[in-house]
């Protein structure tokens, strides 16, 4: 591990959350092919890389195989070359108090930043302002600056709304969201409230990412940060040149690749980490398969996720 380490700087753009990997018998954390797929990935002009978000299978980790995961990129990255290439952690748990132990595992991990869910096993007792303390106890006490992560989808239907998060992103250590919810007139309030980063004004400082490719286009156009990816686990390039196009002000060939991009979306939205790790075990000959409970793919899912990922792998191989 790599224990105390100034944070890296993190800047608009596209970031991958990193699937996690495990040896098919064991159902074991695969180190190899996890340090292999994140020097793949940022070869190919990511901003950043996330470990344990939803694609990571965070659940279904224990603390120590979080530990190991990140602190696995980690060395990875370094030996790469990569070493100033941030990696943001998911840290989410239901109380304050271990949200920040996990925040403190990821920065002794090599862990720059921390990507954190709001609480929602009581949701029915949480208050709004339940939710700001949440969020302001943890940046206050996490090593490390903290993101926003709204989904809606995971936590039960808790869905923070603009002036909550614009009220959040004054303090200090939490710099940035990322909306899963997928809406962008959400998006482009925040943004335009917190003077979000953005291609041409990359320093600004605060980030509001969208959480799906299929809308990056339109996170930018609503003055957004960048996107936090699923789908790059598989076409990280076609998902950056998306981005790169927009930010060059081609928007009309940015247009063209963001609708193969939300095209090839639609495998990992409809097939959630398994059609992820199916479509990576079809172009890329490694994946593997989720932790229980989580499906296996049939025979017919295979094919399905390779048809619908075809037309983005084409694109990613022609870049």
């Amino acid at each position: 591990m790599n224990g105390h380490h100034p944070i890296r700087p993190l800047g608009p753009g596209i970031n991958v959350p990193l699937v996690a990997f495990f040896h098919p018998d064991t159902e074991d954390v695969d180190v190899e092919t996890t340090a292999k797929h994140a020097v793949r990935l940022a070869k190919a002009g990511l901003t950043a890389v996330t470990t344990q978000g939803s694609n990571g299978e965070a659940v279904h980790l224990t603390r120590q195989e979080r530990i190991l995961v990140t602190s696995t990129v980690r060395k990875a990255l370094d030996e790469a070359g990569f070493t100033e290439f941030p990696i943001v952690v998911g840290t989410a748990a239901q109380s304050v108090r271990e949200t920040i132990e996990l925040c403190q595992d990821a920065y002794r991990a090599g862990g720059d930043y921390a990507l954190v869910l709001p609480p929602s096993y009581y949701k029915s007792a949480y208050t709004q302002q339940c939710l700001i303390d949440y969020f302001e106890g943890v940046a206050d006490g996490s090593p490390i600056p903290i993101l926003i992560y709204n989904y809606p989808g995971a936590v039960a239907g808790v869905d923070l709304d603009s002036d909550t998060i614009i009220q959040l992103a004054r303090h200090p250590k939490i710099v940035g969201c990322k909306l899963t919810c997928g809406n962008t007139g959400k998006l482009n309030r925040i943004a335009h409230a917190v003077n979000a980063a953005t291609p041409s004004e990359p320093n600004s400082g605060w980030l509001a990412l969208g959480g799906s490719a299929d809308f990056t286009l339109q996170t930018l156009i609503a003055g957004g940060s960048g996107i936090i990816t699923g789908l790059g686990n598989i076409v990280p390039k076609a998902c950056v040149k998306v981005y790169d196009l927009y930010a060059q002000g081609k928007v009309e060939q940015a247009q063209k690749l963001q609708a193969v991009v939300a095209r090839g979306d639609w495998a990992v939205i409809t097939g959630g980490v398994t059609g992820t790790k199916s479509g990576l075990e079809s172009y890329f000959g490694y994946g593997g398969y989720a932790r229980r409970p989580l499906p296996r793919p049939s025979k017919e899912d295979v094919v399905k996720y390779q048809g619908l990922l075809k037309e983005a792998m084409e694109l990613e191989n022609s870049l």
